[in-house]
């Protein structure tokens, strides 16, 4: 219901979804007119068959679909297909173009995966990813962060449910 009264307060497009689980969670937004564009995360929002579900279903609505990704080459790819995918999609942000290691992470993928604004999607098997390179990866982990592929156990508490720096 606010979304809506926001939606109908002002003449900017309203843009939310990047922390929204599932088709389900979308509907109430999209039945009340609530929002011009959806902004779902496919690492959030229940992976690539559930964000392609949400696409289709903010096009029932006549709503717009723009793919948060701001994560790996791996869910810049998953991010790709879907958006290949889903026809009322509109844009993918994109956070890594300045970071010169970032398309390291992986092999078997364009260089620089994003040319004139676009991202070609492979004609290969999955989501066209050679490799992982876990070296790129080691050399840059978060702070604290001990190794790459360890238990993410302390992900399984309330806590972590709201992504607090974003």
């Amino acid at each position: 219901e606010q979304y809506r009264q926001l939606q109908q307060a002002t003449t900017v497009p309203i843009c939310t979804g990047e922390d929204i689980y599932l088709k389900e969670a979308f509907e109430p937004l999209l039945k009340s007119d609530g929002v011009s564009i959806i902004h779902p995360d496919l690492l959030t929002s229940g992976g690539i068959l559930e964000t392609k579900k949400i696409g289709d279903m903010a096009q029932d609505h006549g709503v717009a679909m723009a793919i948060h990704m701001a994560e790996s080459p791996i869910a810049a790819m998953a991010a790709a297909h879907v958006a290949t995918a889903t026809e009322n999609f509109m844009a993918l942000e994109y956070h890594s173009a300045d970071v010169d290691w970032w398309d390291d992470i992986v092999t078997g993928l364009p260089r620089p995966l994003v040319r004139d604004g676009f991202i070609t999607v492979p004609d290969k098997p999955g989501l066209g990813i050679d490799d992982v390179v876990d070296e790129v990866i080691s050399h840059h982990l978060q702070p604290g962060v001990m190794g790459i592929w360890q238990s993410t156990e302390h992900w399984d508490n309330e806590y972590s449910w709201d992504r607090t720096w974003s």
